[in-house]
């Protein structure tokens, strides 16, 4: 993830500004609020600015899964050029679905909330959208997930941790 965050901010902080960048980063799947933080603390731009543009960029795409990611498989699987992707990218989120399936809330909440490779807001809305789950009980799981995560990247991206990356 960190040589992804390194190329996005080296090559969009030329071109944009480093908010823009943040919050770019943050809407990017696999990187999300946890590269966007990461790129925040190389940038330079203060945690106070940088954790609210992360949340709003990682939240944004987040009712639009929920809402009709199902449907847009559906289309796509209809087609044999996009067919074996959507089966391997369902097949890869349902794989991680078991603490979903048997937790839902809490399981949804630590999916997003635990900043591990493969985790995060958008795997966790493919994932509660596959699985039917409440769009209501999936949006709050998802948003305190992200602030969970927010708190989990701050201390490694601005804190003791992060100093050390430096």
């Amino acid at each position: 993830m960190e040589v992804l965050v390194h190329w996005f901010t080296d090559n969009l902080s030329q071109h944009i500004s480093r908010e823009m960048v943040i919050f770019i980063i943050s809407m990017i799947p696999i990187l999300e609020l946890r590269g966007g933080l990461l790129a925040a603390s190389l940038l330079k731009v203060s945690a106070a600015k940088a954790i609210p543009i992360c949340i709003i960029g990682n939240i944004i795409p987040i009712p639009f899964i929920l809402l009709f990611i199902r449907q847009i498989f559906k289309l796509m699987k209809k087609t044999k050029i996009f067919r074996g992707l959507i089966e391997r990218l369902e097949k890869r989120a349902m794989g991680k679905s078991d603490q979903i399936k048997r937790y839902e809330f809490l399981g949804l909440l630590l999916f997003v909330g635990v900043p591990l490779p493969g985790t995060g807001a958008w795997t966790g809305s493919l994932i509660a959208s596959l699985l039917e789950v409440d769009i209501k009980k999936s949006s709050v799981a998802i948003f305190c997930g992200l602030i969970m995560a927010t708190v989990i990247m701050y201390v490694v991206s601005y804190g003791i941790v992060g100093n050390l990356l430096h």
